[in-house]
């Protein structure tokens, strides 16, 4: 592949906004960074004229499910394909991110660890960069258990971190709380004991692993910072009442520096969320307003997959609601840029349009800091260098 230029009318590098930018990529990777009237093209490289538009790094979903469809009934859909079918599915779901400019997704939970293969190149053509997890670890019967990873006990969660490890897998996913997809299970109701989650986070760290929580309930969000998750996905703070703000849970989320996966975004369709969700969006809201204003670290993973209101993509819409609880825009971008690319794990090399980094790339029109709706239209796309058609 030889040197391309992409030229544009201004740029977000993952940091700060700036204008008239030439960006230079050579082997999948951004060589320069120009800006200015002054930036020149070499005379090597291909020109990419995007006039009008805004060079933003490749968005980053820190939490998604490829295996689920989107549909009226994912569970039963995925419970139906086999292996082959549910690859499949899971490929044209990651098609999709990467169409949306969605260049790296976190897959926090799969079946039969199919995210690793997609991730390993099993399926040919350009595909987001995949961060895979795996089945969840979940108790018997648990939250989402038909995806395989039950386990019980201090020596159950054990295995079953080390099976993972063994496997490959980037990150290990725990069901700290109950979910609403899953009959049987209560979403404001811990799962696993403190003595369980503490040998699940050790096992994890000693082989090298971060390890996130599933947890809506206020009691599964208490246990998993005592036991020192590297990450909480949702945490609702839920109790059986509704949500209950603890401000001591709060500033411990910030001391530790525990990253907060916010399950923003709803996507317009004649299937909303569930009403108990309905009637809780509100508190949601306050809840990470005010987690946001105390120094909570919040990335955008917004459970993509699991309904028609969470479709494949669903960033662009978790990008405006997270702004429209107080989030400044230029906030809202480095955190599903840098930030998100930190927390999974690749601030090295995604999240920025810097020299050294991976040339994923999202062009939108007009300016993303006066109006965020842009990134739903996306003009173009680039994954290591290559341009998306």
């Amino acid at each position: 592949m030889g040197r391309i230029a992409v030229r544009a009318a201004a740029l977000f590098d993952g940091a700060a906004s700036l204008g008239e930018p030439v960006v230079l990529i050579s082997d999948g990777c951004v060589v320069d960074v120009a800006c200015g009237p002054r930036a020149s093209v070499p005379a090597d490289a291909e020109l990419v004229e995007l006039p009008g538009a805004t060079l933003l790094p490749g968005l980053v979903d820190t939490h998604v499910h490829l295996a689920f469809d989107a549909g009226r009934d994912p569970v039963g859909a995925l419970v139906a394909r086999a292996d082959d079918a549910l690859l499949a599915t899971m490929a044209d779901a990651a098609r999709a991110q990467l169409r949306a400019g969605v260049t790296t997704v976190r897959d926090l939970g799969d079946r039969g660890y199919l995210a690793l293969g997609l991730r390993d190149g099993a399926v040919p053509g350009p595909l987001p960069t995949i961060v895979a997890a795996g089945p969840p670890i979940t108790t018997p019967g648990g939250h989402c258990h038909f995806l395989g990873g039950e386990a019980t006990g201090v020596d159950g969660v054990r295995a079953a971190v080390r099976e993972r490890a063994e496997r490959g897998v980037d990150v290990v996913k725990v069901m700290a709380s109950g979910g609403e997809l899953t009959p049987g299970s209560v979403a404001c109701e811990p799962q696993f004991t403190p003595d369980e989650l503490r040998a699940l986070v050790d096992e994890a760290h000693r082989c090298g692993l971060p390890v996130t929580a599933h947890s809506h309930a206020l009691d599964g969000i208490r246990n998993a910072v005592a036991a020192g998750f590297d990450g909480i996905e949702h945490c609702g703070f839920r109790t059986a009442d509704g949500v209950e703000v603890d401000p001591d849970l709060v500033a411990a989320l910030a001391r530790q520096r525990v990253a907060v996966g916010f399950t923003g975004g709803i996507a317009p369709s004649d299937v909303p969320p569930p009403p108990q969700i309905r009637r809780l969006l509100p508190a949601f809201g306050a809840l990470y307003s005010r987690m946001w204003q105390e120094g909570v670290l919040i990335v955008l993973g917004t459970d993509a997959g699991i309904g028609p209101s969470k479709p494949h993509p669903t960033l662009p819409y978790a990008a405006a609601h997270l702004a429209s609880l107080g989030v400044p825009a230029l906030d809202v971008l480095r955190t599903c840029t840098a930030t998100a690319a930190q927390v999974c794990g690749l601030g090295e090399r995604k999240g920025r349009i810097a020299p050294g980094y991976d040339a994923d790339l999202v062009a939108v029109p007009g300016d993303p800091l006066a109006d965020l709706a842009v990134l739903h239209e996306p003009l173009a796309v680039f994954v290591r260098g290559e341009r998306i058609r």
